[in-house]
C-alpha cells in the first residue's frame, strides 16, 4: 500500500527521469510489471525521486558520477548506455564522458574502461553530430 508521500516521490521520480533521459520510463515499469513491479517503483521513488532530485550537485555532475560508477561496476552495459546518453542530455560533452571513462581505468581497470569506451562510441554514433540541448534543472 502506498500513501500520498510515496505517490509524490513516484511522480517526482518519473518527472526527473523524463527530464534526464527524454523518456517516460513507462517501458521500465511495463518490463518489470510481470516480475517485480515494486522494484520499478523503487527505481523511480528512491533513485530519481530522492537521489537525482537532491540539491547540491547539478544533473550534469550527477550523470558523470553515474557514468563513473557504472564503469567501475564493469557489468552494467545497458545502464551505462542509458546514462552516457543522459549525461549528454544534461549538458556533458562527449569529451567529458570520454575523460570520465578514461579516469576510471585507474580505479576499475583497463578492461572496464575499454568496454565503456566502446559503449560510448556506440552512443555517440547513434546520436550523430547533433548534440542535444542541455536539460534545465
Amino acid at each position: 500500500m502506498t500513501d500520498a508521500t510515496d505517490d509524490d516521490r513516484l511522480a517526482r521520480g518519473q518527472a526527473r527521469l523524463a527530464r534526464i533521459t527524454g523518456r517516460s520510463g513507462q517501458e521500465v515499469m511495463a518490463a518489470l510489471d510481470g516480475i517485480a513491479p515494486d522494484f520499478a517503483r523503487y527505481i523511480f521513488e528512491f533513485g530519481y525521486g530522492d537521489i537525482y532530485s537532491r540539491p547540491g550537485l547539478d544533473l550534469r555532475t550527477r550523470m558523470l558520477a553515474t557514468v563513473a560508477g557504472l564503469v567501475a561496476l564493469g557489468h552494467a552495459e545497458r545502464e551505462l548506455e542509458v546514462h552516457i546518453g543522459s549525461a549528454l542530455n544534461c549538458g556533458a560533452t562527449r569529451e567529458e564522458v570520454v575523460e570520465t571513462i578514461m579516469q576510471m581505468a585507474l580505479y576499475a581497470g583497463f578492461p572496464a574502461a575499454l568496454d565503456a569506451l566502446f559503449v560510448a562510441k556506440r552512443v555517440f554514433a547513434a546520436r550523430g553530430n547533433d548534440a542535444p540541448a542541455p536539460v534545465s534543472e
